[in-house]
C-alpha cells in the first residue's frame, strides 16, 4: 500500500478519501461498542472479519494475541492494529480518536458531577450501579465463552484456557498475569514441537526393558497377565503405543490434529496466510520500541529524583505512564492497579472510585477512560483545573500501548511466518480468554456497591444480583 503525498496531483482528494472510509467504518464503535475488551474482540471480529473483509480469520487471531501480550488497552491496540494495517498511521490515529474521545468526553463530565455529590447516595443510585456491573459481569462472561470457541484448538488449548482462568482467580499480581501468558506460550510451543516426546518415549522403553527382565515368562507369553498390569480389551489405538511410533512433523508440513475432533475443524496451529500490507520494517519497529523504552526510563528516573514530593500533576503523568506500561490483559487487569495508584495516594476516595468503576462499565469504548475519570477528580481535589488533569491521565495511560503495538507491527511483519512464531501465539491466545473468566470473576467480587459498603461486596452476598447477572448472560447469548 503506497503512502499518497498532498504534492501529487489528487492527493488530498485521495487522503480525504480514505478518511472518510475510515470515519464511515468506525464512527460508531465509540459510542455504541459496550462490555469492555472481551465484548469488544467479539464485535471486531463481526465488524472487520464478517462483514467489510478487512482482514481475515488468520490476521484477527494474530492481532488478538499481540494485542493480549503487549501492554495497554487490549481492545484499543487491535482496533488501531486493523486500521494501520489497512491504511496506515493517519488512518490509525484517526481511528483512535473516534473509538476513545466519546467515552473519554462522557466520563470527564461524569467525574464532575460525582465531585460535587453528598458523601451518600440515595438507595436507587446505588441499585443502579450495581445493576450496571451485574450485567456487564453476564455480558463479559459470554464474551469469554464465545471467544473460547475460537481460542481452543485441541486439548492443549482447553486445558490452558482453564488453567489460567485458575491461577488468576487464586493469586493476583502486576507481574502475575504476563507470567501465565508466557508460561502459556511456552507450553504451546514446547507441545508442538515435541520436545518432551523423546524423554517419555525413553522413559516407556526403559520401563517396558525392566519389566521385561524380571517377568520374563511374561515376555515370553505376551497373552499372559503379569503381577503390574491387568488385562486390557484390545483396541486399535492401544494407550501403551510409545510416542516414537507417531507421524513426526517438519517445518514444511503442518502439525497433526488432535484425536477429538476433524482436523479440518481443530488445527493445531494457524497456517501461513498472505503476507501483511503493512509498510513497515523491523527496522523502523525496533527503532520505535528502542524511544518508548527511553522516554519510560526518563519518565521513572525524574520520578525518584525531582525534589520530594514531585508535582502532583507529574506524579499524575508518571504513575498513568507506568500503568500503561506494565499493565497485560487490558481493561479488566488495569482497575486494580488504578485503585493502588490513585485511591492509596488518597487522590480519589473509594466510594468515588467505585462509582467511576460502574460508570465505565455501562461507557462504550476503551475502559482506559477511566483514567481520565480518576484524572479529572486527582486535579479537583488538589485544586488544580479538571481538564488539565483528564488530558494529562488520558496520554499518559494510552500512549505506552499504541507506541509499543506500532513498534512491534514493524518487527511482527517481519517474523509472522515463521511455524514457532505462530505455535506460541496459539498459548498465548488460550491464556488470554482465560484470564478473561478472571475479569468475570474480580468484578463480581466487588460489584456489589451499597451505603454500608461503599468499597464494594460480591454480587453473590444477594441473589438479585445473580440473577441480574445470569438474565444478561442469556439475553445476549440466546436473543441477541
Amino acid at each position: 500500500m503506497s503512502p499518497i503525498s498532498v504534492m501529487e496531483p489528487g492527493g488530498v482528494r485521495a487522503l480525504g478519501r480514505r478518511a472518510w472510509k475510515v470515519v464511515r467504518v468506525n464512527w460508531h464503535l465509540g459510542v455504541t461498542a459496550f462490555g469492555g475488551p472481551p465484548v469488544h474482540f467479539q464485535i471486531f471480529h463481526e465488524k472487520f472479519v464478517k462483514k467489510t473483509e478487512w482482514i481475515d480469520e488468520q490476521v484477527f487471531q494474530e492481532l488478538f494475541s499481540i494485542s493480549q501480550s503487549l501492554s495497554g488497552p487490549a481492545s484499543t491496540k487491535m482496533l488501531y492494529c486493523i486500521n494501520l494495517i489497512r491504511d496506515g498511521f493517519p488512518a490509525a490515529l484517526l481511528c483512535f480518536l473516534l473509538w476513545s474521545l466519546p467515552g473519554a468526553i462522557g466520563m470527564y463530565g461524569l467525574s464532575i458531577g460525582v465531585s460535587s455529590i453528598n458523601e451518600t447516595l440515595p438507595g436507587p443510585v446505588y441499585a443502579l450501579l450495581s445493576g450496571l456491573n451485574s450485567a456487564t459481569v453476564g455480558v463479559i462472561a459470554l464474551a469469554a465463552v464465545e471467544l473460547s470457541h475460537k481460542a481452543i484448538t485441541d486439548k492443549l488449548t482447553r486445558l490452558i484456557v482453564f488453567f489460567t482462568a485458575a491461577a488468576g482467580m487464586l493469586y493476583n499480581a502486576l507481574w502475575y498475569f504476563p507470567v501465565l501468558m508466557v508460561v502459556s506460550g511456552i507450553a504451546s510451543f514446547v507441545f508442538d514441537f515435541r520436545f518432551i516426546h523423546r524423554p517419555i518415549n525413553k522413559l516407556v522403553a526403559t520401563a517396558k526393558s525392566f519389566r521385561r527382565r524380571r517377568h520374563p515368562d511374561a515376555a515370553a507369553n505376551p497373552e499372559a497377565p503379569t503381577p503390574t498390569t491387568s488385562q486390557q480389551p484390545t483396541s486399535s489405538s492401544s494407550p501403551s503405543t510409545p510416542l516414537s511410533s507417531l507421524p513426526t512433523t517438519s517445518a514444511s508440513t503442518p502439525l497433526p490434529q488432535d484425536d477429538a475432533a476433524p482436523a479440518a475443524e481443530e488445527p493445531r496451529i494457524i497456517p501461513p496466510s498472505h503476507h501483511l500490507p503493512l509498510r513497515l520494517t523491523w527496522k523502523t519497529g525496533t527503532a520505535i520500541i528502542a524511544a518508548f523504552l527511553a522516554t519510560f526510563v526518563l519518565t521513572t528516573t525524574l520520578r525518584s529524583t525531582l525534589p520530594w514530593p514531585p508535582p502532583l500533576l507529574y506524579r499524575l503523568f508518571a504513575n498513568m505512564y507506568l500503568a500503561g506500561t506494565i499493565i497485560f490483559g487490558g481493561g479488566p487487569v488495569v482497575i486494580p492497579l488504578l485503585r493502588e495508584y490513585v485511591v492509596a495516594e488518597g487522590w480519589v476516595s473509594p466510594r468515588d472510585f467505585l462509582i467511576g468503576l460502574a460508570l465505565i462499565q455501562a461507557f462504550p469504548g476503551p475502559n482506559f477512560n477511566f483514567a481520565v475519570f480518576l484524572g479529572s477528580l486527582t486535579a479537583i481535589n488538589a485544586g488544580y483545573n479538571s481538564l488539565l488533569g483528564a488530558v494529562i491521565a488520558w496520554v499518559g495511560i494510552f500512549s505506552p500501548g499504541l507506541v509499543l503495538v506500532h513498534g512491534t507491527m514493524g518487527i511482527w511483519s517481519a517474523i509472522r511466518g515463521r511455524r514457532w512464531v505462530r505455535s506460541v501465539l496459539r498459548g498465548v491466545n488460550a491464556g488470554a480468554v482465560g484470564l478473561m473468566y478472571t475479569a468475570v470473576y474480580r468484578i463480581f467480587g466487588v460489584g456489589y456497591i451499597d451505603e454500608g459498603f461503599q468499597s464494594g461486596r460480591s454480587l453473590g452476598d444477594d441473589p438479585w444480583w445473580v440473577v441480574i447477572t445470569a438474565t444478561s448472560y442469556v439475553g445476549g447469548r440466546y436473543f441477541g
